[in-house]
């Protein structure tokens, strides 16, 4: 049997996996990732991805050229029994992540997007039509078996693996981890259809409890379209084109079967592993979760796993961080998915209910709202989601109301005048934001060490100072959206991790206190000589 070795293997190269390598290549980790399918699914999928989402394609490099992939949509609106408006989830203004909070893709062009960004990676090598068949993580190191179609078997040797292989997957099936939770009775009919007439940049969820439905239109005149199936209507019946002409009739009265692209049934679940981490093994996406899509958040969830780990891996494979951080993927991921399926199934009991009563009630009251100016503000800027925040995990408590929620991108004034968004100006890596006015000079030679980029923050309306070289740059917030953020954090160093949830925060004179607390959850690594004398070690790679 051939053998071969990497620093991570990734099993699965959907979206979730693929994004996952594209952090991992971008930090230099040499990564495999093998698939057992001969290409990358090119069938509608997933058909948004939300604002957490586009920022971590920003990080990627990947923002532009998703533009004819990825279109700025501008949320969801519900509607009642009757057709009449009920509610609305739109986007902010100014977003506070930067991107809008809802954008429909075509799956099968954002997964090959992902694809050709690791084309770019030389420490990363993607293997089609190899199917996991073997794994013991339970050593020092992970050993797989992979099979080919031909049937030869290589072994591949890896100091970590990411489960990245789907609802099915089978990484979890070998490391003996199960599914909690249950799989929702009702079947859905999915129609993907194409030269459809719905442009509308919003997603559309109807109430009606004669037949629940969604539509969701993703561009270039493509339009998903789902259907809950009543009782008696079973999958043979519901994949007919009749059934699609008899469903779309008022939406699309010349459909003729070249238009259908896709039209399957499906059974939704709530399910999340009980374990997302077996020894050096670890689960993203579906494999760790699997929810509702009335929350649109099923592909959004599997992106921010790998957004979460995947830089944690790469910090403690490079040396920077402790093996024990990697606790802090489970800790911070779990809770805020667990909330993503609560969310799912109890959004799709109030709008895609079938009982006329509790519909009937549903719309009274909102239209009932609606008459207040207060209630009806409050109905037509619904939060799509929980707000982002790591209540445990890699978060230092205590400095800052911040503390482990993602901080927010505004457009920042650059000195000599020009605009950038934030994450540009952070640099890939951990960054320093100085809040002025910030009194006292960092004496750790820790930030040196982890190649943590320095920003002096000015969050009033004021000018930037131009400064010289050797000093540590200055940018105003042009949007507003830091004021209220770092109100508490003036006088203070705000620490923003890679993924652009903050760390923590401390005042100059407290920056021991912080990177003892620091420690404790497993980081940075530096050697205790080298810091008592000031000598910075050599970074394993420098990210700037």
């Amino acid at each position: 049997m051939a053998v071969s070795a990497t620093s991570v293997l990734v099993v699965g190269a959907g979206p979730t996996g693929l994004a996952a390598a594209n952090v991992l290549g971008r930090l230099g980790v040499e990564t495999i990732v093998v698939e057992r399918d001969q290409s990358v699914a090119s069938e509608p999928r997933a058909v948004s991805i939300d604002d957490e989402a586009m920022r971590l394609l920003q990080a990627l490099g990947l923002a532009e050229d998703a533009a004819p992939v990825v279109r700025p949509g501008t949320g969801t609106r519900y509607y009642g029994s009757g057709g009449r408006l009920l509610a609305a989830a739109p986007t902010p203004t100014p977003p506070p992540f930067g991107h809008p909070l809802k954008n429909p893709i075509d799956h099968g062009a954002f997964t090959r997007l992902l694809l050709d960004g690791l084309a770019v990676q030389p420490s990363v090598t993607v293997r089609f039509g190899q199917e996991l068949v073997g794994l013991d993580a339970a050593g020092d190191d992970v050993g797989a078996v992979v099979r080919s179609p031909a049937g030869g078997e290589e072994r591949i040797d890896a100091q970590w693996v990411l489960g990245c292989d789907g609802g099915r997957s089978v990484t979890r099936k070998l490391l003996g981890i199960e599914m909690a939770g249950r799989s929702l009775e009702e079947p859905w009919l999915v129609i993907d259809t194409c030269d459809d007439p719905h442009d509308e940049r919003y997603a559309m969820h109807h109430g009606d409890p004669a037949r629940p439905h969604v539509v969701l239109p993703y561009g270039d005149g493509r339009c998903r379209y789902e259907f809950l199936l009543l009782p008696g209507e079973d999958e043979a019946t519901a994949t007919s084109f009749a059934m699609a002409q008899r469903l779309l009739a008022t939406h699309r009265p010349d459909l003729g079967s070249e238009h259908v692209l896709r039209q399957r049934v499906y059974v939704f679940h709530a399910l999340l592993a009980t374990t997302w981490r077996r020894g050096r093994a670890f689960l993203l996406g579906d494999a760790a979760h699997m929810m509702p899509p009335f929350a649109g958040q099923g592909l959004n969830s599997g992106l921010k796993d790998a957004a979460n780990l995947a830089w944690k891996l790469a910090a403690v494979t490079r040396g920077e961080l402790e093996e024990r951080a990697l606790d802090s993927y489970e800790q911070e991921r779990r809770r805020h998915a667990a909330q993503m399926i609560d969310l799912s199934v109890r959004r799709g009991r109030v709008v895609m209910t079938t009982s006329r009563t509790r519909a009937h009630v549903r719309d009274a009251a909102a239209l009932l709202a609606r008459r207040l100016p207060a209630l009806r503000r409050r109905l037509d800027t619904l939060p799509v989601k929980p707000p982002a925040r790591h209540e445990q995990g890699l978060v230092v408590r205590g400095g800052a109301a911040i503390a482990g929620a993602m901080l927010p991108q505004p457009r920042v004034l650059l000195a000599d005048g020009r605009l950038a968004p934030l994450d540009d100006v952070l640099g890939p890596w951990f960054a320093l934001l100085a809040i002025e006015p910030s009194e006292g000079a960092l004496r750790s030679p820790v930030w040196t060490t982890i190649s943590a980029r320095r920003l002096r923050v000015v969050l009033d309306d004021r000018f930037p100072p131009s400064t010289a070289a050797h000093e540590v740059p200055v940018v105003a917030d042009a949007d507003g959206l830091l004021r209220d953020a770092l109100s508490d954090c003036r006088g203070q160093v705000v620490v923003v991790r890679p993924d652009r949830f903050v760390l923590g925060a401390f005042a100059p004179e407290r920056e021991q206190d912080f990177l003892d607390q620091w420690h404790r959850l497993g980081g940075p690594v530096i050697d205790a000589r080298a810091a008592q004398d000031g000598r910075v070690p050599t970074p394993v790679r420098s990210t700037t």
